[in-house]
């Protein structure tokens, strides 16, 4: 679940770019800082629902392929028919990857 960085410019309020255009660049973003929190409380899920309503992040079914008069099992992987989980509240909030500030220093 890699953590990437905004990809629409403006929208996380700790960008500097964007914006009012009356204010200084560095004095935009101080005054951004103090108005947001940093802390991310959601995030998406990569789990996936079947039909059967059961939720994992991939689907398998058992295919039976006949081959010489020998019968194999083979694992075939579902990619059909299966329903995003969507957004999950986080049981602890975290920091949002775009964060500037640095917390601390070793």
């Amino acid at each position: 679940m890699g953590g990437s960085g905004s990809k629409v410019k403006g929208v996380w309020p700790f960008s500097g770019s964007g914006g009012n255009s009356g204010h200084d660049g560095n004095e935009q973003s101080v005054a951004r800082l103090k108005s947001a929190a940093p802390f991310v409380f959601t995030r998406r899920s990569s789990l996936y629902y079947d039909e059967d309503g059961d939720l994992a992040h991939e689907f398998y079914e058992e295919t039976v392929v006949t081959k010489n008069g020998r019968k194999k099992s083979k694992l075939r992987r579902i990619q059909k028919n299966l329903i995003p989980q969507g957004i999950v509240k986080l049981d602890h909030p975290c920091i949002h990857v775009d964060f500037p500030i640095i917390l601390c220093e070793v």
